[in-house]
């Protein structure tokens, strides 16, 4: 299945030499079409893949995707985990972890190398307990178990000690041998098995056990707990990753001190304890101070409190000095207030005098400027006058304006007047009432008519027989006919036409 696609790429590249010693004009190809030929026969040939080795130099990405070198005794392999699957692996790359990767085999022309593209990892080996006991470390701390602000401080002196641990081991003498070099103190041991099935059952009764013990009883509560144990492998290890021992450890009131193994063992107390000791004799060297080094404190901290009371008092001293030095006579006092007082005086009046020279001077530049009111009513005269002169001018021209307007329309008017159309010729005829007559319907027969032309009127009486004619009465003197306002006829002059 390996061979197949590495003898196609033998074929191609016998057949294009074969080409080339011939001296045919053979085609070639370009890098990226080589690139993607690999590229092609590898994922062709692999196309899902599972590697055991071991991590080397993972590196994240700020773009998300983490990168590392898979290796084994002899070869190595290039691994890319993309962003998107990065967030979901089950055990998270770290430097000399060997595990289990499954994924794509792919080629990288960039570098001219091939990698696996990871979508899946577990740990190979103790595999199964790592995992585990990763997944148990996300759950506790998921639940806040590991936070730091969960940490209570350890006491600077305690008078009494509880060590949970084996009795018959190494490690409760090592211990109870570095107390006793370092301060006296009361050290209670409680005994369990500190590895098998039932050492972490032993190991959260003795926690909660000293957490139950009274404040006043017969037997003193301890101040701290130190939980030990020596090195080992994982499995040995075992009972302090357990569950119910780490939350045994959080539930309990007292501080405390965690010392498994050796300082490069990890167990999951680590994590919620108080306190992590490398080992079990660094526990007891955290939990208690050394006898000379606390009587060297105590002589030191003394030294440096006399010293300090001394400099205080003779600071003291001196300010005393000082200010009584710095103290005047009562007397001396008030006179030099009242020499203070006399040149502020003296200061005063000389300032006065200064702003009322000032005031004068201004006073008489004020002055200069003011003219006589005799020359400003004369100027105001003038200006009066020749103000009504232009209003006197400006009237007679607004007078003359008007004059001719009224001369203008008084010619339109008489240009189109009645009287200007019996010039021409035509009679105005009007009844008795002096209403004039347009139409023959309005003169009824019999009536009495004036007939009115240019230069004098007539008056006529209609033919009562109801002949079509005039019949002329005696003349009578000529006047200007009137009309009579009508409510009903319209009598302006344009009804003439």
């Amino acid at each position: 299945m390996e061979e197949t696609p590495m003898t196609e790429s033998n074929d191609i590249y016998t057949s294009q030499n074969n080409a080339a010693s011939a001296g045919d004009n053979a085609p070639y190809m370009t890098i990226g079409e080589l690139s993607k030929r690999v590229k092609a026969t590898v994922e062709g040939a692999f196309d899902y893949v599972r590697v055991r080795a071991e991590i080397s130099r993972p590196t994240r990405a700020p773009s998300g995707h983490i990168y590392f070198t898979l290796k084994d005794d002899r070869s190595t392999l290039a691994a890319v985990c993309w962003k998107t699957v990065a967030g979901n692996l089950q055990v998270q790359p770290e430097e000399g972890l060997e595990v289990i990767c499954s994924g794509k085999l792919t080629t990288y022309p960039g570098q001219s190398k091939y990698q696996i593209v990871v979508n899946q990892m577990e740990i190979a080996g103790e595999g199964a307990m790592l995992k585990m006991l990763e997944e148990r470390r996300r759950m506790l701390a998921a639940e806040g178990l590991f936070d730091a602000d969960r940490k209570r401080p350890i006491p600077e002196m305690p008078t009494t000690i509880g060590v949970i641990t084996s009795p018959t081991g190494a490690v409760i003498r090592d211990i109870l041998h570095r107390l006793n070099a370092r301060f006296g103190v009361h050290v209670l041991v409680w005994g369990t098995l500190v590895q098998g099935k039932n050492a972490a059952g032993q190991v959260a009764a003795a926690i909660r056990g000293f957490d139950a013990m009274p404040a006043n009883g017969a037997i003193p509560r301890p101040d701290i707990l130190i939980v030990a144990r020596g090195g080992g492998a994982l499995e040995d290890l075992w009972a302090f990753n357990e569950e119910e021992v780490v939350r045994a450890v959080a539930d309990c009131s007292l501080p405390v001190i965690s010392a498994i193994g050796h300082e490069t063992d990890t167990t999951l107390i680590d994590f919620v304890a108080d306190l992590r000791a490398p080992t079990p004799t660094a526990a007891a060297e955290l939990a208690v101070p050394v006898h000379a080094d606390l009587a060297a404190y105590i002589s030191e901290t003394e030294a440096r409190l006399k010293r300090g009371i001394s400099q205080r008092l003779e600071t003291a001293n001196q300010l005393v000095r000082m200010a009584a030095r710095g103290l005047l006579d009562p007397a001396e006092m008030i006179a030099r207030r009242g020499q203070m007082l006399d040149y502020a005086l003296a200061g005063l009046n000389t300032a006065l005098e200064r702003a009322l020279a000032a005031r004068r001077l201004d006073l008489s530049g004020l002055a200069g400027r003011l003219r006589p009111p005799e020359t400003r009513l004369a100027e105001m005269s003038g200006h009066f006058t020749r103000l009504s002169d232009r209003l006197a001018n400006r009237f007679g021209q607004m007078i003359e304006r008007h004059e001719q307007a009224v001369n203008s329309a008084g010619k339109l008017l008489d240009a189109h007047s009645f009287e200007r159309v019996l010039d021409r010729g035509f009679a105005l005829v009007i009844d008795a009432e002096g209403t004039p007559l347009k139409r023959a319907i309005d003169a009824p027969q019999g009536a009495e008519v004036t007939l009115r032309f240019a230069d004098a009127s007539r008056q006529a009486l209609l033919d009562p027989d109801g002949v079509d004619h005039v019949v002329h009465k005696p003349a009578k003197p000529a006047k200007k006919a009137t009309a009579k306002p009508s409510a009903t006829k319209d009598t302006k002059q344009d009804s003439l036409f």
